[in-house]
């Protein structure tokens, strides 16, 4: 049963959640940027301390063979929904299926009290794991644009969105990513990028997708959580990347491309690439368009 389930999964896969920078649309650069050691399996270790929606570590770890696996991310409503699809699927796409079910009957006015009513409850921090991770899916899928944006304190505000018909959950992407999280040693952990450091040795790819510098003041997706991730917090990412690329890692960052030589001050002696991809979340559709994004690496990619 286990490996039909495996089978499964490497045929529909994808992110359970809307998400800013999401990196579906980079994916093939991505790929086509690997170091040579996945391909040989002297890089049997994958780390993603920015998770996200997971495309890329969903991509990786059902294409390649890791002996371990670390994803990390800051958002602890996140981490504890990837911790309830690994370990309590079932129960969680029960609870979907009932909220979905209550929501699509209902008229647009009804849909904006039910949506707020979920919230609220979101944000009392009154729920068991199961509905927690349920509510955070249901919000994600139901907000306006998809976004996931914190107040000061710490409570999801992000407003009501007018969907006619919004999937919210797939059953079988679900099971799928259960299936994928229990494949290998698996470790999810919530915490900042730098608590990432034990695991990450000379057999180990990162892949790191941080909150995007914004290339206008208006574009601005710095604000997933109540802490911002501003122009100190680079400084020390890159401070990190070259401490990684100390101990032997192999490292991919991602990040906004930007014409005032600050990355490439950051990540000077790197190499730097200037690649197109689409926006995955804009206020507007006429700002989802392409854009320049950057990649930096400390290594000569495979097919290069």
């Amino acid at each position: 049963m286990k490996s039909y389930k495996t089978t499964i999964h490497r045929a529909v896969i994808s992110p359970f959640v809307k998400w800013a920078g999401g990196k579906s649309a980079l994916l093939p650069v991505i790929l086509q940027n690997l170091p040579e050691g996945i391909f040989d399996r002297t890089i049997d270790k994958y780390a993603e301390p920015f998770v996200g929606g997971g495309a890329v570590v969903l991509k990786l770890v059902s294409k390649f063979s890791f002996r371990e696996v670390l994803i990390s991310d800051i958002n602890s409503h996140l981490i504890l929904t990837y911790n309830v699809i690994k370990n309590n699927v079932g129960e969680l796409i029960k609870e979907l299926e009932v909220m979905r079910e209550l929501y699509l009957s209902l008229g647009e006015n009804k849909r904006r009290e039910f949506y707020y009513k979920i919230r609220e409850e979101f944000n009392s921090g009154n729920l068991d794991d199961v509905k927690h991770a349920a509510y955070f899916i249901f919000l994600n899928k139901t907000c306006f644009n998809g976004l996931y944006r914190e107040n000061k304190k710490g409570e999801f505000n992000v407003p009501f969105g007018k969907y006619k018909n919004p999937s919210i959950f797939n059953r079988l992407n679900l099971e799928s990513i259960s299936s994928l999280l229990n494949s290998t040693r698996f470790t999810i952990k919530c915490g900042d990028f730098e608590e990432t450091d034990p695991f990450i040795d000379e057999r180990t790819f990162v892949y790191m997708d941080p909150p995007y510098r914004p290339v206008s003041k208006t574009a601005s997706f710095t604000s997933y959580n109540k802490d911002m991730f501003g122009d100190e917090e680079q400084k020390r990412l890159a401070r990190f990347f070259r401490h990684l690329d100390k101990k032997g890692a192999k490292i991919m960052l991602s990040n906004s491309f930007s014409d005032d030589g600050f990355f490439e001050r950051l990540y000077e002696g790197f190499r730097i690439k200037v690649v197109e991809t689409r926006r995955s979340v804009s206020a507007k559709s006429s700002g989802r368009g392409k854009i320049k994004e950057i990649l930096v690496m400390n290594y000569e990619a495979r097919n290069e």
